[in-house]
């Protein structure tokens, strides 16, 4: 299994992103799929995550209702659209992904592939 993420860069306070992750070698219309992100000196934490379609999707506090979390199935393209970036949403962004239909999706031990992470960088 390989992700690979993409879309990361430097952006203004209030500006947009979308980051990409495309998905090879699994079934990732069941999968459940997530974003984290790790600032540097800070824990990898949770941003948000989806279920197999359908099923839901889940945000953290710090991005819900500025952060949207989507998937394209038939390109196994999983994607995080980012708008009002702050300067605290600096950090490397890894996409997530794990067969369990049932996992928690916010937390990280329950992912077993990853991605290697996109660096956004929002100046204020």
């Amino acid at each position: 299994v390989q992700l690979q993420a993409s879309g990361g860069g430097l952006v203004q306070a209030g500006g947009s992103l979308r980051l990409s992750c495309v998905a090879s070698g699994l079934t990732f219309r069941t999968s459940t799929l997530a974003w984290f992100r790790q600032a540097p000196g800070k824990e990898r934490e949770f941003v948000a995550g989806s279920r197999m379609s359908g099923s839901g999707t889940f945000y953290s506090d710090s991005v819900k209702d500025r952060f949207a979390i989507s998937r394209d199935n038939p390109k196994s393209t999983l994607f995080l659209q980012m708008n009002s970036l702050k300067p605290e949403d600096t950090a490397v962004y890894h996409c997530a992904a794990s067969r369990n239909r049932l996992v928690a999706v916010s937390t990280h031990s329950g992912y077993t592939y990853w991605g290697q992470g996109t660096l956004v960088t929002v100046s204020s």
